[in-house]
């Protein structure tokens, strides 16, 4: 591939001391060097993969680097986004990441964007960078990036993380030499709504980050100066357990369908699957409405369809712990009883309500779910609890 961005003029004395390793790369040198300091990199969140990817851009002397966070650090952050420390909890992301990349390195410039990205700014924002890194969390956001940078002509990076695995790629629509493809060659629609659970929900190895991170940053760095091969056309697939990577071909998909306008991406990837909304349209409850409940000794059943892991952190005190795979494979309906108004619970109430949609198939007309979960219980009436 040809390099992505033109090289700046010249290299300060202080530059030249600072990138010295780089420099002294066939592959790279000074011209390479010359095209990072040149070039504008925009990532989009300053999360898990976002966290090792800005701090190695930085270093490696991306000269500027935009970041796209409207979040406040949390404590459960740590574990993995490694750019935010303790002091930082409680402040937005993307300042807390801009004071880290200035640490490591002042001569960066770092441009923050603290908005939500949407069908309204993606493109025009896409529009004043060279390139894109997608390091977001879900369906929705990634469809959009996609979108929005073959709409403004861009590649992008794309990393995705779960538990112990990582997925990473690179997609340029308007790729020269007819090589151009975009991520609905690869996933033309989205999973159904519930299938593939968030990190908050199914959780991630933190150090899995920097694995994947590092990868991003690497591709970044290839495409900006045109050094190697890049992951365009190709799936790099990463297992933490096992240590073993596998790459799949990537080819342009006929039928995809050309990409013309953003759309509104909540409906195309779905906020909840049809059946949940439809059992829980009538049968959701608040905390306060449980709370009343057990105060007033209604003979209920709180159901916890978290998974067992989850039951050891925390739960909600007399319930019955009762996954939602046994209640879907069969087993565990047999452990919920017919003659009692049952309450199911999850971590946020997304579980929830899928697993109220499957009880309800089989003839448990009486139960509803907690809105919000065991997450909005706490708040409201445990603040003490232990949340992950």
């Amino acid at each position: 591939m040809p390099p992505l961005v033109a090289p700046a003029a010249e290299l300060t004395r202080e530059e030249i001391a600072r990138y010295s390793r780089h420099l002294i790369l066939p592959d790279l040198g000074v011209e390479g060097q010359k095209r990072l300091k040149n070039a504008r990199v925009l990532v989009i969140g300053g999360g898990g993969l976002g966290s090792p990817t800005l701090l190695y851009l930085a270093a490696a002397g991306v000269g500027t680097l935009g970041i796209v966070d409207f979040d406040v650090v949390d404590e459960s952050n740590l574990q993995r986004q490694i750019i935010h420390g303790v002091k930082d909890i409680g402040r937005p992301k993307a300042e807390s990441a801009r004071d880290s990349i200035l640490e490591i390195n002042p001569l960066v410039q770092v441009v923050l964007h603290e908005i939500r990205l949407s069908p309204d700014n993606a493109v025009e924002l896409f529009s004043q960078y060279d390139l894109i890194l997608d390091g977001t969390d879900n369906f929705a956001t990634r469809y959009l990036v996609n979108d929005a940078a073959a709409l403004a002509g861009k590649p992008y990076v794309w990393g995705s993380i779960f538990r112990f695995e990582g997925q990473i790629s690179v997609f340029w629509e308007d790729a020269p030499n007819g090589l151009g493809l975009n991520y609905r060659d690869l996933y033309p629609e989205p999973p159904p709504p519930g299938l593939v659970p968030s990190c908050a929900e199914g959780g991630v190895l933190g150090i899995l980050c920097a694995s994947v991170g590092a990868v991003m940053g690497t591709e970044a760095i290839k495409l900006i100066t045109g050094m190697g091969e890049s992951l365009l056309g190709r799936l790099l697939m990463y297992n933490a357990l096992e240590m073993s990577y596998r790459t799949i071909t990537i080819r342009k998909d006929p039928a995809t369908p050309k990409i013309t306008e953003l759309i509104d991406y909540d409906v195309f990837c779905g906020i909840a699957p049809q059946p949940a909304a439809d059992a829980t349209r009538d049968s959701t409850i608040t905390p306060r409405e449980l709370r009343e409940l057990l105060d007033a000794g209604k003979n209920l059943v709180l159901v916890d369809v978290r998974e067992p892991v989850e039951w050891e952190i925390n739960h909600i005190a007399g319930a019955r712990l009762i996954p939602k795979s046994t209640l879907e494979s069969g087993a565990g309906l047999a452990n919920l009883p017919h003659d009692r108004f049952a309450v199911l619970y999850c971590k946020t109430g997304v579980r929830s309500a899928e697993a109220l949609a499957t009880v309800r198939k089989a003839g448990f007309t009486d139960a509803v779910h907690l809105q919000g979960g065991i997450a909005a219980w706490a708040e409201q009436y445990e603040p003490d609890m232990a949340m992950y």
